[in-house]
């Protein structure tokens, strides 16, 4: 453990709306940390239940608790920049927990020490459970003997997709206080995972620490962020828009455009399964909105050429897809043609 006479202040925050349920749990879970030296705001989004009673409840036991009341109800990424604000200006670290989430006792303590051995760390990481087992401990991909890495490299792993996968929440890292306060809106409040967004963003010039101990519990349940983000799959319209914003700084152009068009590809055939199943006005709508926002506007033919593939696929023997003789009749008009496979890859 860090010597208390060093160690930094590190502000924690919880941005809050009707968590009466576990936010007692939460704020439990933070006054039970082995790393004491930090300051916790509770940012409470209008609540309409007992939220601020339990919340004021504990600000009169402990003095490093305080509360931050909204004026007004705001959107669920705007209240975690409100948050973001609050942090105090000689904290060195940042420490999200959703209120319906927990640190685990060591959480502090670990993610800061490794900072501190650290210095070009900006960003921790650890494992993390979930609340629902079936989706097992976060995180993949890392060695066991590997604690920092060089953010550049790991963003550019990210865009590529090759299984690495070291944030996802919030609650599961730790960020150092003056990337937080480099802007006003440290999040993209556009962006339902404008937590990754960030990370992409910041890791540009400074490097990853990861604490290979799981240290967070992260709550899957009815009505949550995840739940509904895995519903709507708000994650293929988020990583053509973070390929769009950063491809450039990590990729050279022939990756970005693979990467774009491999993409895209994924991106309608899910359409078109889910055409399928009929999903309602809503669920079209976001993503007409989205592909529009990253500059592939949604093409009405294209989604119905991979319709009819889909239902092709389903009467044909289970081995022979359609897409796979698709795929070995272009690769059969390149050889004729020397055509690129990148040129063929425009037809898709």
């Amino acid at each position: 453990m860090i010597a208390p006479t060093q160690e930094p202040l590190v502000s924690i925050v919880t941005p809050v709306y009707n968590e009466e349920e576990y936010l007692r749990e939460c704020i439990e879970s933070v006054l039970a940390q082995t790393y004491q030296r930090w300051d916790y705001t509770i940012v409470n989004n209008c609540s309409t239940d007992r939220t601020l009673d339990i919340a004021q409840e504990y600000a009169a036991i402990d003095k490093r608790i305080r509360i931050h009341n909204n004026e007004s109800f705001v959107p669920v990424i705007a209240n975690y920049n409100i948050a973001f604000r609050q942090i105090a200006e000689d904290s060195k670290y940042c420490k999200v927990v959703g209120a319906d989430d927990l640190l685990f006792p060591e959480c502090l303590e670990r993610m800061v020490g490794l900072a501190e051995t650290h210095p070009r760390v900006a960003i921790v990481g650890s494992h993390g459970l979930y609340s629902d087992p079936t989706k097992g401990v976060y995180c993949r991909g890392i060695p066991y003997s590997v604690s920092t890495m060089q953010g550049r490299e790991l963003c550019r792993s990210y865009l590529l997709r090759r299984g690495l996968s070291v944030w996802g929440s919030p609650t599961f890292v730790l960020f150092r206080s003056d990337i937080v306060r480099s802007r006003y809106a440290f999040f993209n409040e556009s962006n339902i995972h404008a937590d990754s967004e960030a990370c992409v963003e910041f890791l540009r010039d400074n490097d990853f620490g990861f604490v290979h101990q799981i240290l967070t519990l992260t709550r899957i349940r009815d009505g949550s962020l995840t739940e509904i983000s895995e519903d709507l799959n708000t994650y293929l319209p988020y990583r053509l828009s973070v390929l769009g914003k950063f491809g450039h700084l990590y990729l050279t152009a022939s990756e970005e455009r693979a990467q774009t068009v491999d993409l895209l590809r994924a991106y309608y055939r899910y359409l078109a399964w889910q055409a399928r199943k009929w999903r309602g006005a809503e669920f079209w709508r976001f993503h007409r909105s989205k592909l529009s926002e990253v500059g592939h506007p949604l093409s009405i033919p294209r989604l119905g050429a991979y319709i009819l593939l889909g239902a092709m696929n389903a009467l044909l023997n289970p081995g022979q897809s359609v897409e796979r003789l698709v795929a070995k009749a272009r690769a059969r008009a390149v050889r004729r043609a020397g055509r690129s496979g990148a040129e063929v890859g425009q037809w898709s």
